[in-house]
Formats: C-alpha cells, structure tokens, sequence
C-alpha cells in the first residue's frame, strides 16, 4: 500500500488509511449526533423547507421526534459495509412508520456533502469517515454541527433508567468534545491500541506478557537467541509507536503527563517519564532487538513480517487482525496487551492501555430533522444494534458491552479481556485528533522514527520534539485545544 494510503492510518477520525481493510477490524460507530436545542435556535436557512416541527417528548420518544418528518442518513461506504446501518434504518421505519428515510452510503463524503453545507441542507445524519472526510475541526469552528447532549441525556433504548451516555465506553463522550462542554461527536468504533504478539510464539520462548522493561528485555534477549526479533513496527510510519509508547508514558508518570503533552505545554517532552521510556525504548535499538530493516519497512510489510514469526511484538491497533488476516497463520493465536512498564514505581498499574472512538458521526446544525438523526444513532447505540455491528464486522462499538453470545475472533477477544483488565485505567492521548502534523510527520517522523533507526539519541529526539510542539503552541494559524 502507497504512503499516501498508510498516511491515513494513526488517526482515528482524520482521512483513514484504507478504511476498506482496516474497519472491520475496528468497531464502527455510529451516533446521531445533535441538540435540537441548538438546532431550534439556528434559524431554518434550509433551502428544502423549514426545519422539521419538533413531536410530542414521551418514554417511546424521548427526543421528541416528529413521526412524519423525513429523515436523511449518509454514511461512509467503508470496510464496515452498509448492513449494519441498513438493519439500524429499519428500526427507526418500524417506530416511525409514518416517516420517510433517505438512506445512502458514498466512499466520497466530502465531495457529496460539502456543497450540502455551504447550501444550508445537510443530511440529518452523516458518518463523517474516510479519506475524504470534513474536517472536524472547521466544521466546530464554523457551528456547522449540532450539540449532541440531548442525545447523551437521553433515557438508553435498552433501560430508561440509565442515560445513553452511561452506556459508552470510557473517553467516548469526551473524544466528542473540541473545547467546552459541549459534544459535537459521537464515534461509533472503539479501537484497542497496545502491543500485539502470537500467544503461540510467546509459549514457545517459555514466556509470559512482560510487565516491567527488564522483563521486556530478557523476553527479546531469549527470542534473538533463537533467531527472532524482539520488535518490528512500520518504520516508514513510525507514528505506530505511539500506539503502545504513550500509554507507558501515561502508566509511567500518570495521565497528567499525556494530558501536558496534549495541551501543548512547555517543556511537558521534558517530563522524567517521557525520558524513561524514551530511553527504554532507544534499548531496543542498542541492543539488536528490533528486526534488521525495520525503518524501511510500511506498515504491510511490518506486519507480514511479524505474522512470518520474523518478530515477537509489534505496536498496532485493533484493526491489524482484519488488515493481516490473509498473513496470519491459523494456529497463531493472535493477542494484544497493555504496555509494558518500566518497574513498580510507576504511577498506573500495569494493565493500562489507551483505547478509543473511530467511526465519527455528527448531525449537522442545519439538518431539517436534528431529532430524527440523534434517535437513529440512539437506536444504533443498542445493545441488538451494537451486537448486530460486532457479530457482522468483528469489531467494537462504543456501547460498553454487547459481545455476549457472539463468537469473538483470538484479536477482538484479546482486546476484550485487555479492556476488562484495564477497568477505569484507560488512557486517550488525543494530539493525533488534535494535531495531525504534528503527531504524524514531527514527532513520528522526525522524531521517534529517527531515534528508533538509531540517528537521534533520546535526549536528542525529546529537545527536537520539543521544538516542533513549542513551534505549534506559537502559531496563531492554528486552533488550539486544550484538556477541559
């Protein structure tokens, strides 16, 4: 795959490296996303009509839906495919059999939709995904999308007694948040990122997981003895590190350190964990233990190699199992696990990981029928439409549960358990979100990519990374978020 392709890939939300192969290893998700309160304020400028009137608020129909009024649902043609959606639309037709549904999918959202925006009549609901997707960012700073709260406060389609918000999964709300309150977002997916091995290959070196780095070392010095790499990763791509490198820096020092990190703030490269771990890291490479070739390799043929039991560990995110599927033996006994930490003085236990939303759907805040859009993804936060989603595309979604009954691939069943062992202890670094250059090209690139490839010493790389974010801290160009 070409790098523009594989470009895509480290962020969740951002133009998605081949979306086709890697959604379904990833959990979709769909949300309806609007407050019709904002909506109801933002007077019509809808060229097909005034907004929908809002309906009648029962327990059936908690947002006031109105059960005549069409609604319209674009989602992103991806490798999640149509079905799940589709089975969700019918669902929504049964309730409101009055009202008409506009269902479509395109792989070219924003080609489709931008016009749409600009003219003031936007779907009701649309899964913003892909290569072509809006950007996020612009459409909050422009109040294109609707606050999607009234959703998040709603009573549950499965238990009145428990708001839709109370059953996600952890950081989904706050990944919805740009700056403020308010959630312009609700990601459908939800994606385990971590260390991936084979069980197999692991039980044949007579090893378990290791938990701290002196461990990590002796587990790679006794795969090297019997000719096998300790660590690959996609040395062209080497934004993959971060994958397991930044919820060590966050299990090392805390969450505040990733949290500094994100809201850009001097000298937060600087901080002892980030060294530590930087520095453990840089071992790898001082001591052989990364597979000979690995900086030039894509993310393709790091992860063929691996499958090829050429190395042990490589940091990856939940969509590798469906992405590597056709290199994967049988028998390998896929596997996924926190990061390793440095020793008992860290801040978090081991077993914390950093897991988050792909998938992102909003309503715009022109949308005709606000309500309409957040009640679909309502019904498709479910738990049948959840289990529906998972048992089709083998993945996540952002409902905290739905796997029971369904027959979980080794990867989504290893993620599973990862997430139960991680319990409240799950991290959500958001600069990839946030800054995508930054993350991807400065710090991945110019940084970590170098210093694993042995051109830059930790030192080196930490002063330069803190040189490429102080830069972006400066520039006035650029929107700035920051941890509420």
């Amino acid at each position: 795959m070409g790098s523009t392709s594989a470009e895509n890939h480290g962020t969740e939300g951002v133009g998605r490296r081949d979306l086709i192969k890697r959604s379904a290893a990833l959990g979709l998700i769909s949300v309806p996303t609007m407050s019709f309160l904002s909506a109801c304020a933002s007077s019509g400028g809808n060229e097909s009509g005034d907004k929908a009137k809002t309906g009648k608020k029962t327990a059936k129909n908690p947002l006031g839906v109105n059960d005549t009024a069409g609604m319209e649902f674009v989602l992103f043609d991806g490798g999640f495919g149509k079905e799940y959606a589709e089975d969700a639309v019918k669902i929504y037709e049964k309730n409101f059999p009055k009202a008409k549904v506009k269902f479509s999918a395109t792989q070219k959202i924003q080609s489709t939709l931008q016009p749409r925006f600009n003219q003031g009549t936007p779907p009701d609901l649309i899964d913003n995904s892909g290569a072509e997707q809006m950007d996020m960012g612009v459409l909050v700073g422009k109040d294109q999308l609707t606050d999607l709260t009234p959703l998040l406060d709603a009573p549950s389609y499965d238990d009145p007694g428990k708001k839709v918000r109370d059953t996600l999964r952890p950081g989904i709300v706050e990944m919805g948040q740009f700056d403020g309150e308010k959630v312009w977002i609700l990601y459908y997916a939800y994606t385990v990122y971590g260390v991936w091995y084979s069980q197999k290959a692991l039980a044949s070196l007579d090893e378990q997981y290791p938990e701290t780095w002196d461990q990590m070392l002796a587990v790679c010095e006794k795969a090297k003895r019997k000719g096998m790499a300790g660590w690959t990763y996609a040395g062209k791509y080497p934004y993959y590190l971060p994958f397991s490198l930044y919820p060590m820096i966050g299990k090392v020092g805390g969450r505040e350190v990733l949290d500094a990190i994100d809201n850009l703030e001097p000298n937060a490269w600087k901080h002892p964990a980030v060294k530590a771990c930087f520095d453990a890291y840089y071992e790898l490479y001082k001591k052989g233990y990364i597979l000979k070739g690995t900086p030039g390799l894509d993310h393709i043929q790091s992860q063929t190699a691996w499958a090829q039991g050429k190395a042990l560990f490589i940091p990856n995110g939940s969509w590798v199992e469906n992405e590597s599927a056709n290199v994967i033996p049988k028998d390998f006994d896929l596997a996924v696990s926190a990061p390793t930490g440095l020793d008992s003085s860290d801040k978090l236990p081991f077993g914390t990981i950093w897991a988050s939303g792909g998938e992102p759907f909003i309503v715009p805040s022109k949308a005709r029928n606000a309500e309409g859009g957040m009640e679909q993804l309502r019904i498709m936060l479910s738990e049948a439409s959840s289990k529906n989603f998972t048992g089709k595309v083998k993945s996540l979604t952002a409902y905290n549960g739905g796997t029971d009954g369904i027959a979980l691939t080794p990867g989504l069943k290893s993620g599973v358990a990862a997430l139960d062992k991680a319990g409240e202890n799950v991290v959500n670094p958001r600069l990839q979100d946030w800054y995508v250059q930054l993350q991807k090209e400065k710090i991945g690139v110019s940084g970590l990519g170098e210093m694993m490839a042995g051109r830059l010493t930790p030192a080196e790389a930490i002063k330069k990374i803190q040189g490429y974010a102080d830069e972006v801290a400066k520039d006035d160009s650029i929107k700035h978020y920051k941890h509420q």
